[in-house]
């Protein structure tokens, strides 16, 4: 294999000219050049070193002995370290940041996020960062049904829900009936598997179970109206997505964690809207 092939990769090459500037790795017909700051102690001629080889600013083939959080095939978290031009870029390890392009984000980001990315070549053979890494992830976990997850989200959709890498590698889907509250590109969040699907990826639901949610949903609701004056303008007829934008629940919920208040003797619903009952 070429040394050019092995870009993006961690590849163990011989030393084979020492240089003011360092050392070049290879053979004698092809060889790459591993920084003089990156030589490690004591590596002579003919000795075989271990390094990652990628692109420097000048975009020509180099070997680090640094330790990148990225190589091709692998999955990992970065954190965005400044947004410029052309994209974001992205704190991997090493010298020069890794380019996140506008193209490859599923959701725009901002200096001091968290995302999931791969890496890839691009046409014009610069190592890249993309956030679609759908067809990466592995659909073997271990996980079963009423499992505890946690992932990060990657994507989202409007028609199928929210995209999570639970341990940030399995696949897995919030579907949009379960897409409860501020769950962004980029969220860590924890959830309870409902269903493992035929070809193995996680369906998940960041609500608890319905008898144990209810306690938590009615509790937020009287602290809503607490903060609103003691009057919300909602009912079990009001529209099941204005619900679920201004309290973050669905309309089943809304009505289940509304009746444990008026069994409670907390609330009175009237036509419009329930209110704080007064004593």
């Amino acid at each position: 294999m070429a040394i050019a092939d092995g870009l993006g990769k961690k590849k163990t090459l011989m030393a084979v000219k020492k240089v003011d500037f360092g050392m070049y790795l290879g053979t004698r017909e092809e060889r790459v050049l591993l920084p003089k700051k990156q030589v490690p102690s004591g590596l002579e001629l003919g000795d075989p070193v271990e390094v990652f080889l990628y692109k420097d600013s000048m975009d020509r083939l180099i070997a680090t002995t640094q330790e990148p959080k990225l190589t091709l095939g692998e999955l990992a978290v970065l954190r965005v370290v400044e947004c410029g031009r052309i994209g974001a870029f992205l704190d991997w390890g090493l010298e020069k940041d890794l380019l996140l392009p506008f193209k490859e984000q599923t959701a725009k980001v901002r200096k001091g996020d968290e995302v999931l990315v791969s890496l890839y070549v691009d046409k014009s053979g610069r190592l890249c960062a993309t956030m679609k890494v759908y067809e990466l992830l592995r659909t073997d976990s271990p996980y079963q049904k009423e499992d505890l997850v946690e992932g990060i989200i990657y994507d989202t959709s409007e028609q199928f829900g929210v995209f999570v890498a639970v341990d940030e590698k399995y696949s897995a889907l919030i579907p949009r009936r379960e897409a409860f509250g501020n769950l962004k590109v980029g969220a860590r969040v924890s959830g309870r598997v409902i269903r493992v699907r035929e070809d193995g990826k996680l369906d998940l639901s960041v609500r608890e179970k319905a008898y144990l949610q209810m306690d938590k949903d009615a509790q937020m609701i009287w602290e809503r109206l607490e903060k609103n004056g003691g009057t919300l303008p909602f009912t079990d007829r009001s529209d099941a997505e204005l619900i679920k934008t201004e309290l973050g629940l669905s309309k089943n919920a809304f009505k289940r964690a509304a009746g444990r208040l008026l069994k409670a003797g907390k609330i009175t619903i009237k036509e419009n809207c329930i209110e704080i009952r007064k004593s």
